[in-house]
């Protein structure tokens, strides 16, 4: 399995491409539907791929998460994903992908893994609305492949804040500071609703305003009309937008494309690009230096986000 993983150098060459690589996995077959769906996770949040080991069980834990194992003296939780999207299954998971964003370790076990399947992001497209429904929000993007399987990408932020405290512990939005200008105004964009949930809450508790997209390709299509506008008024951008906090995840446009895209229209000049992702590793992080991107910070930081702005916007 670890031949799956080949190629490292050419993968950190796909920033500012608008590609990505995905890991398909399946999770068995659905008695209730009598099919067996395909999922898909970025290839930068796998640390590795293995068969699963001995799983110790723990209390207070919810009914998903199948225990604690150790991996190189390190405790990793471990996560049921049929029994966490609710299948319904007699098929026994075999193999555990180790995956690692926002600065954390778990473990997902699933059937099988595929293949690693390398695709634009424009052929990512936002899932259907009944499809997010039937699943609860947990997928962020579909694609459908050339022998008409659909791929659907996981919400792995959403993962992480059901099957833990991370992002969603009062306490980390406590005393974060108020700023002295009300009048500033944050651009954001996030696939994932629980991002956004966090980001808004963020901001709020900072009494700035804010304007909100879904993904990168919206995103530059809004901020495009907001250039427009502040043309005809003869006006900066930065007079509407001083800063612009993006994601790295998302279909059709990634947060790499979005910043090369901004860094390459003058009407932008002087508005920082704040990448805020659960990619979170020096190596993604140096990816986004190279498209022009000024801050990065990870994802469930709320207070280390607040400061960030605040920095960015005085």
């Amino acid at each position: 399995m670890s031949d799956l993983f080949n190629n490292i150098n050419a993968r950190t060459k796909l920033a500012g491409t608008n590609k990505l690589e995905i890991l398909m996995f399946t999770l068995g077959l659905d008695k209730r539907s009598g099919r067996r769906e395909t999922y898909g996770i970025n290839v930068f949040k796998v640390r590795e791929v293995m068969r699963i080991p001995a799983i110790t069980k723990a209390p207070d834990m919810p009914s998903s998460v199948e225990g604690m194992v150790s991996l190189r003296g390190t405790l990793v939780p471990v996560i049921d994903l049929a029994k966490y999207v609710g299948m319904d299954t007699d098929t026994k998971a075999t193999i555990m992908i180790v995956t690692e964003y926002n600065g954390h370790t778990q473990g997902f076990l699933v059937e099988a893994v595929d293949t690693i399947l390398r695709l634009d992001w424009s052929s990512m497209k936002v899932p259907p609305e009944m499809l997010n429904a039937q699943l609860g929000g947990l997928v962020v993007a579909v694609t459908e492949l050339p022998d008409k399987r659909l791929v659907m990408m996981m919400d792995v932020e959403k993962v992480l804040a059901d099957t833990s405290n991370i992002g969603v512990d009062e306490v980390l939005f406590k005393n974060i500071q108020q700023i002295d200008h009300p009048d500033r105004t944050v651009f954001y964009v996030d696939d994932s609703p629980v991002a956004r949930r966090q980001i808004q809450r963020t901001l709020d508790a900072m009494g700035v305003k804010s304007i909100v997209s879904v993904n990168g390709k919206k995103a530059w299509e809004e901020l495009k009309r907001l250039a427009d506008s502040a043309d005809l008024a003869h006006k900066p951008v930065r007079d509407y937008v001083q800063v612009i906090l993006t994601d790295v995840e998302m279909p059709e446009m990634d947060g790499y494309m979005l910043t090369r895209k901004i860094k390459e229209d003058q009407r932008f000049a002087n508005i920082p690009v704040l990448m805020h992702s659960s990619l979170s590793s020096q190596s993604n992080q140096q990816l986004g230096k190279t498209v022009g991107v000024d801050e990065y910070v990870s994802k469930f930081e709320p207070q280390k986000l607040s400061q960030t702005l605040i920095r960015l916007l005085k």
